[in-house]
């Protein structure tokens, strides 16, 4: 045995240790390593080396120690301090949490946090008394760690799904960890519980007199089971006390052969305590999943109190066991699942999740149908009721869920003619159960379609326009189409007239605006095609004109409101014009006389509107009259809003007079991208339409001082192109229109076509109508022809007699064409001349006033105009309302026939309406703005 462990008795060992501290020590006395090893205050501060997986994570729990500490108190800027902190802690920690796995106290933060803060975010009242950086630091919090916590879902999800298992399986890796990594404590229980977990335990209440009973017991063994240890400490002082003058190599070597030992010693034993405590743990969670109670003295009368009210409700059980399950028990269960919709901390998902799971239940226990459609709607509501707010879309996975979920539900009620649910039936009246008597279910399944079509225009208005991701929500149409007609095959039977009209309106607003290229090839006779693919093209059955037509005319003959009747009728009319059936589309426009009161319409009937008349002069602008276009389109394009008038964006310069929520309502009109009226070919048919009656009109006119515009967004772009300082070729679809102008006021057509029609031009514009070449010989025509009167209009004081025929061949045109242009300018009074027939040639006539004469008429337009205003000046200082009344002859007043009287005071022009005509004569009247 060593010298170390031979020394004196504990007697002795006591002797000399009280010696040892009783002895004064003389100043100056020198240490040798023995007593150097054995002082007090090395013993006192031993050096610990950690490794850097404890150093990391240390840092890691000390940062969210403070982070929670800021959530106690509310303390946001703080807690967006401290977060930041953590991100760039964890990531310094990468190398070993790739190794060792994300610790699960890091989970757990990451989870409650974003529940806390969802909490502080739907508490209104709580914003509002936050101070200006807590309020924007809880915003920014909020956003980070939405964005953080997408790399760990998968981590979140399975704690959410279990905490408590969660934190038992932390503690016992951090027991496993302390075990492996650092020395026991001496002073642990029996059961092995560390101090770290002791402290974490707080006892509510003191112990029972029996609890006490065992505890005194306990440490009665204790003390009698450790009395070895006890004497094997005080002999090891007693031999490093008593054998101080033995050899001081050889007292080092013992002194720590003796420490290495009884640190092993006590490691081994800390391991064993801790793993009977971990079975003890297994023991009681098979307890528990059985049902059995623990008894006191198996569990030593304490219990583990969890701090804290949990962020998220958990789930609560489906049935016990042994339960009889019926429909009343499923109904019972459905209503508790229920009662949770719509409170703060409840996941959404997991709620998704049990209804499902009940559903699923009640199938296998063949409770019926009934109550299998009363799961549905409710599933259907709960994925509505996924997000809260009204402006968020839905997810994607939420979205197939609902598409799947309604498609059941549908087939449930095409399967089983039996059950009948609407609105109007109570509660209390219905019948789930199985019976003789049909099912009776409360519900609306018009009302689920509607929103998911709304929905379906939300993912569509979130959506990246030129991504693939577009692509991919957009071919989900389909499905959602496919889901209309069938709801509308089952209101046909079983729906009201007022539920049939508003699922057809549905069907409508989902094909007014395709264009329907197999109607198209039919009516333009099938050309190119043989004659059996021509029969198989007829026995395809309805196309998209005579859907349009039946759903529509159901309408106008059996709603009873007017916003569905007037936007079936908007959606007849666009459907008409994208097909150029013109003359049937104006025809209903003017029929409808919706231009009369479409000011008092909602927004999106008014955008409806808007595009209704756009698409509506692109019609009449293929068709060649270019007059309609133009009329259709002005009130459009003088306004310079068109982009906001058509629902497809929002103008920068409008921003500052809109508040945050205006916004918000605004891009909720927006129509989805597919929709689109290309912007650049509204502008282009435009100013193509101007161009050909303000060129012709502004020669025929050049010194008339009564010359009104035709219009002012053209002459804008001609002043523009006038202030150039250097004019190079055009290159926008802006220059290409007013070097063509220019062209054509010259009479020189062939540039003007150059201009209008080319590589560039047709890319842009002109490849874009489905009818393309037509489009494009069309305005070669009309170009020629105006070309032609500018011509007239300009060069006719030149001219004694010019031929018809000369003009045939400078314009391109036939001798007839020519001759019906220049008949109709002369009866017009345009043109000052005659027709000799026989040499078919005209005669022009010498009556157009001098320079001198024209100065004269502008200076008498001018002189009246005056005057006029004087006598109404005058008027208004006798009392008399003289924009309103004109003296007669015999000195009385008589109405006029054309102006009225406005709530302030001034006068306005009547709004009249020529006979025949869609256009209102004020511009601007179904224009309304939508803020």
């Amino acid at each position: 045995m060593s010298r170390f462990f031979a020394t004196g008795s504990d007697s002795e060992s006591e002797e000399s240790l009280s010696a040892d501290e009783l002895a004064p020590k003389t100043t100056g006395t020198t240490f040798n390593k023995q007593a150097l090893l054995l002082s007090d205050d090395e013993e006192d501060t031993k050096r610990v080396v950690r490794s850097a997986k404890d150093k990391r994570f240390e840092e890691l729990t000390n940062l969210i120690k403070t982070i929670r500490n800021a959530m106690k108190i509310r303390d946001m800027a703080k807690c967006l301090e401290e977060f930041e902190q953590l991100c760039r802690a964890f990531l310094k920690s990468k190398a070993i949490v790739d190794k060792e796995g994300v610790p699960q106290f890091y989970v757990r933060l990451l989870a409650d946090l974003e529940d806390y803060l969802n909490q502080l975010w739907e508490d209104k009242e709580g914003k509002k008394k936050m101070n200006k950086n807590n309020a924007k630091a809880l915003s920014t919090l909020r956003q980070k760690i939405r964005k953080y916590n997408r790399d760990f879902e998968t981590d979140i999800a399975t704690y959410k799904e279990n905490p408590e298992q969660s934190a038992d399986e932390e503690e016992e890796k951090e027991e496993a960890g302390s075990a492996s990594s650092s020395e026991s404590d001496e002073d642990d229980d029996e059961d092995g519980v560390a101090a770290k977990s002791f402290m974490k335990k707080k006892p509510a209440a003191e112990p029972s007199p029996e609890a006490s009973k065992f505890l005194k017991s306990a440490t009665a063994d204790e003390e009698s089971e450790s009395s070895d240890d006890d004497d094997e400490d005080w002999g090891l002082d007693s031999t490093d006390s008593g054998g101080s003058s033995d050899d001081n190599e050889d007292n080092t070597t013992s002194l720590a052969t003796a420490f290495l030992k009884k640190t092993l010693d006590g490691d081994k034993q800390s391991g064993d305590r801790k793993k009977e405590e971990r079975k003890r743990r297994s023991k009681k969670k098979e307890r528990a999943e059985d049902g059995e109670e623990e008894d006191d003295d198996e569990s030593g009368g304490w219990k583990k109190v969890r701090g804290g009210v949990p962020l998220v409700k958990e789930k609560p059980k489906m049935f016990a066991k042994g339960t009889e399950i019926n429909t009343a028990v499923v109904v019972k269960k459905l209503s508790e699942i229920l009662q949770a919709r719509g409170k703060k901390g409840t996941d959404r998902a997991a709620q998704i999740e049990l209804l499902h799971a009940l559903s699923a239940i009640s199938d296998e226990n063949n409770l019926g149908q009934g109550i299998t459609v009363k799961i549905k709607f409710n599933i259907i509501a709960s994925l509505y009721d996924y997000n809260p707010n009204l402006a968020a879309f839905m997810k994607p996975e939420m979205w197939k869920k609902c598409l799947d979920c309604i498609d059941e539900l549908l087939d449930i009620l095409f399967a089983n003619s039996n059950i009948f649910i609407g609105e109007n039936i109570v509660e209390d009246s219905e019948n789930l159960a199985v019976s003789d008597q049909p099912f009776r279910v409360r519900g609306c399944i018009l009302t689920l379609v509607e929103r998911m079509d709304e929905e379906f225009t939300k993912i569509m208005q979130n959506t990246d326009p030129h991504s693939q991701e577009y692509v991919d929500n957009l071919k989900d149409e389909g499905r959602v189409c496919n889901i209309i007609d069938r709801l509308l095959q089952y209101l046909e039977t079983k729906g009201t007239t007022e539920e049939a009209c508003r699922v057809y309106l549905r069907r409508i607003m989902h094909t007014y605006y395709k264009f329907d290229y197999k109607a198209h090839r039919r009516s333009l006779g099938l050309q190119g095609q043989s004659k059996s693919e021509q029969d198989q093209e007829e026995s395809e059955g309805d196309d998209s004109a005579l859907l349009m037509d039946r759903l529509s005319k159901f309408i106008y003959s059996k709603d009873r409101t007017d916003r569905i009747r007037t936007c079936a009728i908007l959606c007849h009319i666009y459907h008409h014009a994208l097909h150029s059936r013109w003359y049937q589309a104006r025809d209903l426009m003017l029929m409808s006389h919706l231009q009369d009161n479409i000011q008092h319409a909602d927004p999106p009937v008014q955008i409806l509107y808007n595009r209704t008349m756009v698409q509506l002069g692109i019609c009449a602008f293929r068709q060649g009259m270019i007059k309609d276009a133009h009329n259709a389109l002005l009130d459009i394009q003088s306004s310079g809003r068109a982009k906001e008038l058509l629902g497809q964006g929002l103008l920068m310069r409008n921003m500052q007079e809109r508040n945050a929520e205006q916004e918000k309502i605004e891009k909720r009109r927006q129509v989805p991208f597919h929709m689109h009226i290309n912007l650049e070919l509204l502008e282009c048919v435009y100013l193509v339409s101007a161009m050909l009656l303000e060129i012709p009109y502004m020669a025929a006119h050049e010194f008339d001082a009564r010359r009104r515009m035709i219009s002012k967004q053209f002459h804008h772009q001609l002043r523009v192109g006038e202030r150039q300082p250097l004019l190079g070729p055009p290159e926008s679809m802006r220059e290409h229109v007013v070097a063509a102008s220019k062209a054509m006021k010259m009479g020189d057509w062939r540039t003007c076509h150059s201009f209008i029609i080319n590589e560039k031009m047709n890319s842009k514009v002109w490849d874009l109508f489905p009818e393309t070449q037509r489009v494009r010989e069309m305005l070669v025509r009309k170009i020629q022809e105006e070309s032609l009167r500018t011509y007239l209009f300009t060069y006719s004081s030149v001219y004694d007699s010019i031929s018809m025929g000369t003009l045939s061949e400078m314009f391109e045109l036939e001798i007839p064409t020519v001759h019906s242009i220049i008949s109709k300018m002369i009866i017009n009074e345009e043109l000052m001349a005659s027709l000799d027939q026989p040499t078919q040639t005209v005669v022009m006539h010498r009556t157009e006033p001098t320079c001198l004469q024209n100065m004269a008429l502008q200076l008498a337009e001018k002189l009246g105009g005056l005057v006029e205003n004087n006598e109404r000046v005058f008027d208004l200082k006798q009392g008399v309302y003289g924009g309103y009344f004109n003296r007669d002859q015999k000195g009385g007043y008589q109405q006029k026939q054309g102006y009225q009287r406005d709530q302030k005071g001034g006068y306005q022009q009547k709004q009249n309406y020529q006979r025949g005509s869609y256009r209102n004569q004020n511009q601007g009247s179904y224009r309304n703005t939508m803020d």
